[in-house]
């Protein structure tokens, strides 16, 4: 009756016991479910997001360029390898934005995107010439993008490149938008001003969403994806489980839904569970069938009290079966660790057991004979911290470590050591990774810190640091320095004529020869450009010059060849004791300068040693104290303007209005004139010269009307220009917005440009000079003849008039070079279309011999005498 009892009370249990072990095993897959399902729609989510950095990638390329050429584009597109990660990219595109349909078609008065850029173009030649304002998907995406200055992404449309192409054609496209260089736009407004196009990568979308689900996504779920944007219900993929029919659905389990909105498009992604075999099926009838084992016994053990040995043994046998079964699911667990896993006992330090990973990277046998965990670790101090650990049970250690094993190299490892007790017995328990591969990449990141890449150098940033540490040394009583400031001689000249590639090549040469040339404990950095500088520590000026003049000979001698040409270097050097305390950094670095200019002054390729009492120096810091005074006439408003007249020399144009020169003059702070040879070398050396150019083009412009006292009409006014001013980008539009502002015609103003200085940067010259002209406003040459330019230079610059320069003009009655050359000038000139203008007219002697040699207009004291402008003649206006 008990055994019947305890048989029943045993089925029931066993049957509770599987219902409720498949219920767990239930809930454990809808967690499981439940988990996959949320990863697949965050993977949707980021593969979206990872396109629209794709895009913002590219779009940066546009920001940082006035324009991108084709090339670029393809280049960019190449180096990113985009199709890598996203085999759906179909194409990435720039769309100019423009109101034509097509580039040789007349305005419409609509909006136009043309696409102009295509990569990679295997495939989507058709999207060339393609005006997306005819794809209303496309079109509405761009104006998103650009309203909302953030990644869009259209509604589903047909790729026109994969049309009559195997597979779907189905696509969108993510889109940002392209504004013109500068600051980034601050508000719809300026957006919509500064828009120059819309860049957009167009992807499969079928293949992009499939790439982005998981490989067990699609085996446990029958996914759809629609966009729902605005109610509708687009189809975007459907799992068709590799072209077969869709699995069905399990049974009562409710479907996965989750609305994904990017790129102001909403995604509906709905999952539906998949019927599949779950291998654990069988798990509750193991279950039941373990009680129905259980009740037997039970039921045996009623009528039965006392078991036999050969019983107790069994069970015994069990028990330990299922033990071992444990520490086999453990180790296994352990060998599939990235981790190196070691355990050691705690009086040897005797390994007893090492994981795969740590005996692949240590390069030990299975049977961890002889190996010591104290015996890994490369630094003794760590050594015996650890060895002592055995005596702390509630020790640990945490460390960055080289490890190293049995004849195998050290490597870098952030480990691990703790005190554990395993079977009554102290044993050690450590845990390493390999951190080799981040402590590299660390030291390489601090050396690019410290270093010109180029050159390999110290930058400027270190080398400064070693100053301060020099400046240190001599507070504390330490020995003499000096310092070496050089400066390479014409290098603009080798970037001009060969590129900038082979002056970063020359400078990477000349920093090897450098580091042949200095002794052991100098410090040589690269400042910047072409500028060289160099410590040395407990010198003389005996010791720092001789090296100097070395370097100077060594580099004097070199010949740089490139591309079948051949250059000859020269450097400047200036050289300054640093001796006693109390000395500064930027003062140091401002006599280091001071001395290289003054070498590069008396004829640079020479050495030049700073002293304070040195009169040429006295000559520099009385320029610097100009840059100054010229900084506090600009503030204080003590410019002012004198005009000087030019006369044409043919009596036909004298009736058409007054040709006059625009002349800057200084009035010091006790009132009197200053000539400008005294401020203008200043304002040039320091780069004054563009403040000072843009005062006097808006005072003209603003008293344009009240120039000339006589109130006579200005046929012409000259305005002359530097070459700093000119090569600054936003020039041209300041000039244009102040030829608006003050109403005064373009075609009333010349620019004057020295010969050297537009020859120095010729292509910004020219494309300076063709942005005003096609405003309207003329150029002149200055001086030219002075900087021994070539006349095939007249060809090629967009000048309306040359203006030979006066010291050929001055000897014009004594001298038959300077008479030919005027005369070959003029006639060069002419032939080119030119008029030409001769400067220094001092008599009526060389004004008639001008006439005769058919000069165009003659200026100097001959021809009239600067006098103050009207409008500072009375209080002026602007």
């Amino acid at each position: 009756m008990w055994s019947l009892g305890a048989l029943l009370v045993g089925l029931a249990l066993s049957v509770l016991a599987a219902a409720m072990h498949h219920d767990a095993l239930s809930r454990a897959d809808r967690v499981r479910l439940d988990r996959l399902a949320e990863r697949s729609f965050e993977a949707v989510e980021s593969q979206l997001q990872t396109c629209g950095l794709l895009v913002r990638s590219v779009q940066a390329l546009f920001l940082s360029s006035d324009e991108v050429t084709p090339a670029e584009f393809e280049a960019i597109y190449a180096n990113l390898r985009p199709r890598e990660q996203f085999p759906s990219l179909q194409a990435m595109a720039f769309s100019l934005r423009t109101d034509r349909p097509a580039p040789d078609a007349a305005p419409d008065g609509r909006e136009h995107y043309i696409t102009t850029l295509a990569a990679p173009r295997a495939g989507n030649d058709m999207l060339f010439g393609l005006d997306i304002a005819t794809q209303p998907a496309n079109l509405a995406a761009a104006r998103f993008a650009r309203d909302a200055d953030r990644p869009v992404m259209s509604a589903p449309f047909q790729l026109v490149q994969r049309a009559g192409m195997p597979g779907p054609s189905d696509g969108v496209t993510i889109r940002l938008p392209v504004f013109s260089s500068g600051p980034p736009p601050r508000d719809l407004n300026e957006r919509r001003s500064r828009e120059v196009g819309s860049l957009a990568a167009s992807f499969r979308v079928s293949r992009l969403i499939s790439d982005a689900l998981p490989a067990e996504t699609r085996e446990r779920f029958s996914v759809e994806v629609l966009d729902v944007t605005d109610g509708a219900r687009d189809l975007l993929y459907v799992d068709e489980d590799d072209g077969q029919a869709p699995a069905p659905a399990t049974a009562g389990a409710a479907t996965y839904t989750h609305e994904l909105a990017y790129g102001g498009r909403t995604w509906r992604i709905e999952a539906h569970p998949r019927a599949v075999a779950d291998p654990s099926d069988w798990l509750p009838a193991l279950t039941f069938g373990i009680g129905v084992l259980a009740s037997l016994l039970l039921a045996t053990l009623a009528w039965s009290i006392a078991g036999t040995r050969a019983r107790a043994l069994a069970l015994a046998g069990d028990m330990a079966a299922q033990f071992r079964q444990s520490e086999e699911r453990f180790r296994a667990l352990n060998e599939l660790l990235p981790a190196l896993v070691m355990l050691a006992r705690a009086d040897d330090n005797a390994l007893v057991y090492a994981n795969q990973a740590c005996r692949d990277r240590f390069g030990i046998a299975d049977d961890l004979a002889g190996v010591r965990l104290a015996d890994l670790i490369e630094e003794p101090t760590l050594r015996a911290r650890v060895a002592s650990l055995a005596g702390s049970p509630d020790g640990i250690i945490n460390e960055s470590a080289r490890l190293h094993g049995p004849n195998q190299a050290s490597f870098w490892a952030t480990l691990s050591v703790s005190s554990i007790t395993v079977g009554d017995q102290p044993h050690l328990l450590a845990v390493a990774n390999d951190i080799t591969e981040l402590r590299v990449l660390s030291e390489e990141l601090s050396y690019q810190a410290s270093h010109d890449s180029l050159t390999s150098l110290y930058n400027r940033r270190e080398f400064e640091r070693r100053i301060d540490a020099a400046i240190a040394a001599l507070d504390a009583g330490g020995p003499a320095w000096a310092l070496l400031y050089m400066d390479l001689d014409q290098f603009k000249l080798i970037n001009d004529t060969s590129g900038h590639y082979a002056g970063d090549q020359l400078l990477a040469q000349l920093a090897t020869l450098l580091a042949g040339l200095l002794p052991e404990e100098a410090v040589v950095g690269r400042l910047g450009g072409d500028e060289f500088a160099i410590l040395l520590e407990n010198s003389d000026e005996t010791r720092a010059m001789a090296l100097a003049e070395r370097i100077r000979l060594e580099i004097d001698g070199y010949v740089f060849g490139w591309e079948q040409r051949n250059y000859t270097i020269s450097a400047s050097i200036g050289v300054v004791m640093l001796r006693g305390p109390g000395l500064s950094q930027r003062v140091l670095l401002a006599h280091a300068d001071t001395a290289c200019y003054m070498a590069k002054e008396r004829g640079r390729n020479r050495v030049h040693l700073f002293s304070e009492d040195d009169s040429a120096t006295a000559q520099r810091r009385s320029e610097m104290e100009w840059a100054g005074r010229i900084r506090q006439a600009l503030s204080d408003g003590r410019f002012l303007l004198h005009f000087q007249e030019l006369a044409p020399l043919w009596h036909g144009e004298r009736t058409e209005g007054v040709h006059v020169e625009m002349l800057v003059r200084l009035r010091d702070e006790n009132g009197a004139l200053v000539p400008p040879g005294a401020f203008i070398p200043a304002a040039e050396r320091f780069g004054l010269m563009p403040q000072l150019d843009r005062w006097v083009v808006e005072t003209t412009l603003a008293n344009f009307n009240r120039l000339h006292p006589s109130g006579k009409a200005i046929k012409l006014c000259a305005i002359n220009l530097s070459g700093p001013t000119f090569e600054d980008n936003a020039f041209a539009d300041f000039v244009l917005q102040a030829l608006e502002v003050h109403g005064v015609s373009p075609q009333r103003i010349c620019f004057e440009i020295t010969e050297t200085a537009a020859v120095s940067n010729m292509a910004r010259a020219v494309e300076f000079m063709q942005r005003l002209r096609a405003a309207g406003c003329k150029f002149s040459l200055d001086d030219f003849g002075s900087g021994m330019a070539s006349f095939g230079y007249l060809k090629n610059l967009p000048v309306d008039f040359i203006k030979i320069d006066g010291s050929f003009i001055r000897h014009i009655e004594t001298d038959p070079v300077s008479y030919s050359i005027v005369r070959a000038v003029t006639d060069i000139g002419h032939q080119l279309g030119l008029q030409v203008i001769g400067e220094w007219v001092a008599d009526e002697r060389a004004r008639d011999l001008l006439r005769g040699l058919s000069v165009d207009y003659a200026q100097g004291f001959a021809i009239h005498r600067p006098e103050a402008a009207l409008c500072f003649r009375d209080p002026p206006r602007a």
